[in-house]
């Protein structure tokens, strides 16, 4: 077997786990979704688990498919308009990828921090109460 042939199977290889990844995705978020309405009844919290929970799905199956395109680039000697087709491919894909983290989470990555930070540095920062055993501290 050639490296050239062995490049496309792993090319193929990423692109099946990227589309399994995605099919058995959607079955956890909605065996997830179903367990939290079996849990709490209520409808939007289901409704949150499985957007979010899908959300973070697709998120790891575009970068399983961004994988396999970039790999299909070692397999092909490309013209232009290959470059061109690849390079459309991976900026559709990364920007679905940007816009899906920044709706799951409700804020940019470069604000992340900002959001984030204080209230790590402050649940930190306050005295710990004593609970009673098997009870957690409210964030």
């Amino acid at each position: 077997m050639s490296v050239h042939s062995l490049f496309e199977v792993v090319a193929v290889a990423f692109e099946f786990v990227g589309v399994a990844a995605l099919a058995v995705g959607f079955v956890v978020a909605c065996l997830l979704s179903v367990n939290t309405w079996n849990r709490s009844h209520d409808g939007g919290a289901a409704f949150r688990t499985l957007r979010e929970s899908f959300g973070g799905i697709i998120l790891l199956g575009l970068e399983i498919l961004v994988a396999a395109d970039l790999v299909k680039t070692v397999t092909s000697s490309p013209t232009l308009t290959d470059v061109l087709v690849l390079a459309l491919i991976v900026l559709i894909r990364t920007v679905l990828s940007f816009s899906l983290q920044t709706e799951i989470e409700g804020v940019a990555p470069w604000r992340r921090a900002l959001v984030t930070g204080p209230h790590i540095i402050a649940h930190a920062a306050r005295p710990q109460e004593a609970h009673p055993r098997g009870s957690e501290p409210s964030a």
